[in-house]
């Protein structure tokens, strides 16, 4: 398949890949986002394995390289801001990967790698779709309506594109758990480490640095599903304050930088369990289609595998249905397999209680201790080079 029309919408990370790769492959591409302008905002994210492939194949990991946030590693620290363990970059149990990137950074890099060769409208999004034999009539919030060949959805966990299309709607897996990140001021605690803080009551802190002089911070914890659902910013704000106050670390500096941001996000953490990833000619990549929450760390990885294997399977195909059904069959195993979460997790990184606390901090401290590295780092210099986590086939050139 070749010159055909593709509207893409959604302009985050999985879109802009999708439609880099689309563009390449000779269709005619357009991405159409809701919010007015790019949304930047986000923590910090790792671009590793299938990510940091494809981000090579597209010419921008030195983009990526420039755009470091400096995190040199993550420490585990108590309740009185001691240190109970800390592993640097490149251990297997840091979060802190050799790319590692603001998520608002990675959508800019791939929308200037983008722009000048897809043509993106901000402040739209579909309000209607009918199918046909030959194509998708899409009716747009700002009134227009047009034809595409093939419409696909590379939206959030909420996709209201997928509501449009399909039929069936998702499972979604909650995972006992609400997340908040914000952004806030830089104190002289912070430094070049990410810090990881257990409390009671199932609450974990982190801190993280970035490029820009500022501080990323987030609160998760455990929660019933909808306790906080349907809030409005304010209430968001109070409902937050009230569950972290007198949790102790530096609870009290985040109340105070949660009451004045403008910048929060507060959402469930949950999983994205679709039965099938295309209906007709509408496809959904990404959270769309196959979100792990945060926990998995692999978000990345599967937004620009999703995207490029797609992109790739219609390029190759005769038609958009064998090519919807190769792009299933070749990442499914791969979604799969990363939403699978190690036994425990979450429940047991989020302890209720002082003694849970204490205990998974002693444990966290074992682990990191020398002796524990140095046996690691033995047995790590007799593995040989891991496998790919997913085959990303090389689909050549446009025809």
């Amino acid at each position: 398949m070749i010159n055909k029309k593709i509207l893409v919408t959604g302009a985050s990370i999985a879109g802009p890949t999708l439609a880099y790769w689309l563009n390449k492959y000779g269709f005619k591409v357009t991405v159409v986002e809701r919010a007015p302008e790019l949304r930047l905002g986000g923590q910090n994210i790792d671009v590793k394995g299938p990510a940091a492939e494809i981000a090579r194949k597209m010419g921008i990991e030195k983009a990526i390289r420039e755009k470091n946030t400096t995190e040199v590693g993550l420490r585990f620290v108590n309740v009185n801001n001691e240190t109970v363990a800390e592993f640097p970059v490149g251990n297997s149990l840091s979060m802190t990967q050799e790319l590692e990137i603001l998520r608002g950074d990675l959508v800019q890099i791939l929308y200037d790698q983008t722009k000048d060769d897809v043509d993106y409208r901000f402040n739209q999004y579909i309000t209607a779709m009918v199918q046909s034999k030959e194509n998708v009539a899409v009716t747009f919030s700002n009134g227009n309506a047009e034809t595409f060949d093939l419409v696909i959805a590379a939206e959030g966990i909420g996709s209201a594109t997928r509501q449009l299309a399909f039929k069936d709607k998702p499972d979604f897996k909650y995972l006992g758990l609400y997340t908040a990140y914000l952004t806030i001021s830089k104190s002289a605690k912070d430094s070049r480490w990410a810090r990881w803080c257990n409390a009671e009551k199932g609450i974990v802190f982190m801190m993280r640095p970035d490029n820009y002089g500022e501080t990323r911070a987030s609160v998760t914890f455990t929660a019933e599903e909808d306790r906080y659902k349907g809030l409005s910013l304010d209430q968001q704000k109070k409902a937050l304050v009230k569950r972290i106050k007198g949790s102790g670390w530096e609870s009290e500096r985040l109340i105070r930088e949660i009451r004045k941001t403008n910048d929060l996000y507060f959402e469930r953490v949950s999983q994205v369990k679709a039965a099938k990833w295309s209906e007709g000619r509408v496809a959904i990549v990404g959270d769309a289609a196959y979100c792990a929450t945060p926990i998995a760390g692999k978000g990345t990885d599967m937004a620009m595998s999703g995207a490029y294997i797609l992109a790739g399977e219609l390029f190759k195909a005769d038609n958009y249905e064998e090519a919807f059904k190769a792009y299933e069959q070749k990442m499914r195993p791969y979604v799969e397999k990363c939403q699978k979460l190690p036994p425990g997790i979450p429940g047991i990184v989020y302890p209720q209680t002082k003694l849970g606390v204490r205990v998974l901090n002693t444990m966290v401290s074992i682990v990191g201790s020398k002796p524990a590295k140095w046996v690691t780092g033995l047995f790590g210099k007799e593995k040989k080079e891991p496998k790919p986590e997913i085959i990303l086939p090389d689909y050549g050139n446009r025809k």
